[in-house]
C-alpha cells in the first residue's frame, strides 16, 4: 500500500512538472526562438535602411520562379552590416500568384509581393555545418511567417528536416546559393 501511495505521489508529480515546464521544443528549437526572432526584427531595419525592402524598395527585373519561393522573383545580392557584424545578404522578393506575369509584377509589385526570403551570413561559428547563414522568411509587411506548425521562420530553419531552407539549399553547393553558379561571394 506505502509502495502503491509513493507511486502515484511520483506520478502526479511527473505531471505537473511536465504541465508547468512550458514546450520543450520551443527552448531546443533549431529557429524560431526569441533570440532568432529579434535577431530577423535587427535585419530588417537594416534592410528597410538600406532600401532592400519597404515603400521605398529599390526594384529590378523580375524573372520566373520555382516553388517554394514565388512564381516571379527579384534577387538581389550585397553585403549588410547587423549588430556589428558586416556579412552578406541575398534578399529574394517573392511575388506571386500562379500565372502572375513579368508585366503584373512591374506594374504593381507591392500589390503582388506574397514574401522576402532572406539568407545573411553571420559570425564564424553561427552554423558552421551551414556555412552560418541565418535564414528568414518575412511577410510583405516585415512581420516573420510561421511553418504549418506555427514556428516563426527565422534562425536555422528546418535544420536537420527533410524539409525547409537549409535541406534545400545544402543541394546547391559549398555557397549553399543556387543562382551563383557565375559569381563568388567573399
Amino acid at each position: 500500500m506505502k509502495v502503491q501511495f509513493i507511486a502515484k505521489a511520483a506520478a502526479k508529480t511527473a505531471a505537473l512538472m511536465l504541465m508547468t515546464a512550458g514546450p520543450l521544443s520551443a527552448q531546443d528549437a533549431p529557429f524560431g526562438t526569441t533570440a532568432d526572432t529579434d535577431y530577423a526584427a535587427m535585419l530588417w531595419e537594416v534592410m528597410q535602411a538600406n532600401n532592400m525592402v519597404g515603400p521605398d524598395a529599390i526594384r529590378s527585373f523580375p524573372y520566373e520562379g520555382v516553388e517554394p519561393h514565388g512564381k516571379m522573383l527579384e534577387t538581389f545580392y550585397t553585403k549588410a552590416t547587423v549588430d556589428g557584424h558586416t556579412g552578406d545578404l541575398i534578399v529574394k522578393r517573392n511575388y506571386g500568384p500562379e500565372g502572375v506575369t513579368i508585366d503584373q509584377v512591374l506594374g504593381e509589385p507591392d500589390k503582388h509581393l506574397g514574401a522576402v526570403t532572406v539568407m545573411f551570413r553571420r559570425e564564424a561559428g553561427y552554423d558552421a555545418d551551414n556555412q552560418d547563414w541565418f535564414w528568414v522568411k518575412y511577410l510583405p509587411d516585415g512581420s516573420l511567417d510561421k511553418n504549418p506548425k506555427g514556428m516563426q521562420l527565422a534562425g536555422r530553419v528546418a535544420k536537420g528536416a527533410d524539409a525547409g531552407c537549409i535541406a534545400c539549399h545544402s543541394g546547391a553547393g559549398e555557397d549553399y546559393l543556387f543562382t551563383t553558379d557565375a559569381i563568388k561571394m567573399n
